[in-house]
């Protein structure tokens, strides 16, 4: 069984490609995270800290092999 990682978007982002990577990790519409992350960000601002901390901890995905 292979270790699923969270990883940036490279191709489906907006910022910083972490709602876009979320989206991708939990295998759900990328959309879906942004619109909860806006309802963080309007709630009380917890999610403009939770984003910029993901956003410098996550690495970018790397880039595929061709």
């Amino acid at each position: 069984m292979a270790i699923k990682k969270w990883y940036r978007s490279r191709s489906d982002r907006w910022l910083g490609g972490v709602c876009g990577g979320l989206g991708e990790y939990l295998s759900v519409d990328a959309n879906l995270i942004r619109l909860l992350w806006l309802l963080l960000c309007f709630g009380g601002g917890a999610g403009v800290v939770l984003y910029v901390v993901a956003w410098l901890i996550l690495p970018e995905a790397p880039r595929s092999k061709r």
